[in-house]
């Protein structure tokens, strides 16, 4: 790998981030394959492709337009292929979420770097039968993108928290107060769900990765906040996304066209996770992961 490369901005936009309109030279991206779809099925929507302070970006809205899809449909899968497929180099995961700390209010955006993954109903890895890998969650983000977000946080005077545990639970319905305490008891530190199992297919995919969670409520643990509802958290998720928009636009002028490598080698973590014998791999797996395995399979 030299160390430059052409930078493209992969931006996965949660609850209330439906659409970057300060996007230029928009178009809208198409699966290359010959079902006009990934291997895993199609993405939650159409990929868009524009630039933004002169970097590449290419959007994908989660829940899909209009927000149809729950955090239990999203076809993770399908999503981190397309990315990958459309060339992306860094990944941003903005996600609404709820604060298990007083300090992290509502409106504050939590730069996370670690996960509990509570999710049970969901395909969370790419490999398989026939092509077995094993990849390292021990540092599931990539700590050059955290950094970069926290400089445009400061420069927005957005509020914000440098480190994190979020913890993914299916949903759609929130929390009980029981399961609430028992969380914040674990030490997590915010709670979404969606941002599971999609940290873990992007350390997959050899995609560096970082999630800005965007608090808009307490959960219910809060003793005078009361219990979460859907009503108390538009007008905060409104406020989210503005600052979300801002922040996406500042990060691309703070990290520019071009890049380096991950410090931690993500680019290449598969070097070190596939375990299955090159003549033992079951061929229509490794079809399916032409995209996200695709240097390892050339190699």
């Amino acid at each position: 790998m030299t160390d430059q490369q052409k930078r493209i901005l992969g931006v996965i936009g949660g609850s209330g981030v439906y659409a970057m309109d300060a996007l230029e030279d928009i178009e809208r991206l198409t699966i290359e394959t010959p079902s006009g779809a990934t291997p895993w099925g199609a993405p939650s929507g159409p990929l868009v492709r524009g630039r933004l302070c002169g970097v590449d970006v290419v959007f994908l809205a989660r829940h899909g337009e209009g927000h149809a899809i729950p955090p239990s449909d999203v076809n993770y899968r399908a999503n981190i292929d397309a990315m990958k497929r459309a060339g992306v180099t860094d990944l941003i995961s903005l996600s609404a979420c709820g604060s298990f700390r007083e300090d992290l209010a509502p409106g504050t955006f939590v730069i996370v770097d670690q996960y509990i993954d509570r999710t049970t109903k969901r395909a969370s890895s790419f490999f398989g039968p026939g092509f077995v890998a094993h990849v390292s969650m021990a540092q599931p983000v990539c700590p050059a993108l955290g950094d970069a977000v926290e400089a445009a946080c400061k420069a927005l005077d957005i509020s914000h928290a440098c480190g994190g545990t979020y913890l993914a639970i299916d949903g759609p319905q929130f929390s009980s107060l029981a399961e609430s305490n028992l969380y914040r008891s674990w030490g997590c530190d915010v709670i979404g769900m969606t941002n599971m199992p999609e940290a873990k297919l992007a350390r997959e995919a050899e995609l560096p990765y970082t999630t800005v969670a965007m608090v808009t409520d307490y959960d219910c643990w809060h003793e005078t906040a009361g219990p979460v509802e859907v009503s108390h958290i538009i007008e905060i998720m409104r406020q989210n996304t503005a600052n979300g928009a801002r922040l996406i636009e500042k990060l691309a002028t703070l990290l520019g066209p071009t890049r380096t490598p991950s410090p931690l080698g993500i680019e290449t973590c598969l070097d070190f996770a596939v375990i299955t014998a090159p003549e033992r791999r079951d061929p229509e797996m490794s079809a399916k992961l032409s995209a996200v395995a695709g240097r390892v399979l050339k190699g």
